[in-house]
């Protein structure tokens, strides 16, 4: 059996696990990283160039590094972050690398294959849209309606969620990461912050349809733990499905992975499972954690669940 096309979406720490348990089962992985991170580094260089956020797109890349001495080293120098009392404390090799790639070429996607090839990167990695972004979400607070614009801001903000919007509206999605969820094979969502980087995605417009008419097995990761702090605060499992569902009402997941300590609450399992299968879905449930850091999914567990999806949905 040849190995499977997968395209991986989201951001941040839960893409990176995403990826790096994809990467024991399969060389043909496509990330399509969110790009409207605001924060750190990433919201310094945004300042002062108008370019992506690189933070998000450079960790995809050092998940996918190639799998010797010369990869896993370029992709240790890609995460070395500065530590110093001037301009460059906390900036990453990785995002100057980027910017300065940006700063010099015109196609953005042309300097993430060049440091690609340099990191013997086993896939590719793409931006979600043509442009770098904002978000900007409503949370109720009691009577109170709140407007909140940024990532960073937005993930630490109070209250109950109530809507999202990127700016611009509407921004075109890549031709690459159209391309490559058309012709994918699976099709992956999450794990994350829920509200600023797993569910811009379904926001652009080009994107979220190209989600629905592929005939990939569409594989949406459940969060750990509910969030009890800011961004999507005290939301369970099914909060966090029925958001994407708020959004995309047509898109509809194949299997919907859930860590199985997260839904033995109450019916939340049976009430889960009857949401998605309903809309002609499994739940897998199982122990996802990683023993070393309990918030974090463990990516060797993860690569467990995907090789059963393969055999289950490619084989024959």
């Amino acid at each position: 059996m040849s190995a499977p096309h997968v395209v991986a979406l989201g951001g941040g720490h839960g893409l990176f696990a995403t990826l790096t348990a994809l990467r024991s089962i399969t060389f043909e992985i496509t990330a399509i990283v969110t790009v409207a991170d605001n924060g750190g580094s990433s919201g310094r260089l945004r300042e002062e160039f108008p370019i992506f956020p690189p933070g998000d797109l450079r960790m995809a890349l050092a998940a996918l590094c190639g799998d010797d001495e010369w990869g896993r080293s370029w992709a240790q120098i890609m995460q070395y972050r500065f530590t110093s009392d001037g301009a460059l404390n906390g900036h990453a090799v990785g995002n100057l690398l980027l910017a300065a790639l940006w700063d010099r070429d015109d196609d953005p996607v042309d300097g993430l294959d060049r440091v690609a090839a340099l990191l013997k990167v086993n896939g590719r990695v793409l931006p979600m849209a043509s442009e770098p972004l904002d978000i900007e979400a409503v949370f109720i607070n009691g009577e109170k309606r709140e407007t909140i614009r940024g990532q960073k801001e937005v993930a630490v903000a109070e209250g109950k969620f109530e809507s999202l919007r990127l700016i611009p509206e509407n921004p075109r999605a890549r031709e690459e990461a159209l391309d490559a969820i058309n012709n994918a094979e699976i099709v992956s969502m999450g794990p994350g912050s829920w509200i600023s980087s797993v569910l811009p995605h379904v926001l652009v417009p080009e994107q979220r349809e190209a989600l629905v008419s592929t005939r990939a097995k569409k594989v949406l990761i459940l969060n750990l733990d509910e969030q009890h702090a800011g961004e999507f605060s005290g939301r369970s499992a099914i909060d966090h499905l029925s958001a994407i569902q708020s959004l995309a009402a047509d898109l509809h997941f194949d299997y919907v992975i859930a860590d199985s300590s997260t839904i033995e609450v109450g019916n939340t399992a049976e009430i889960l499972r009857e949401k998605v299968s309903t809309q002609g879905g499994e739940l897998l449930a199982a122990d996802l954690r990683s023993t070393t850091n309990s918030t974090h999914h463990d990516p060797k567990k993860l690569a467990l669940l995907f090789s059963h999806i393969v055999g289950k949905s490619l084989v024959g």
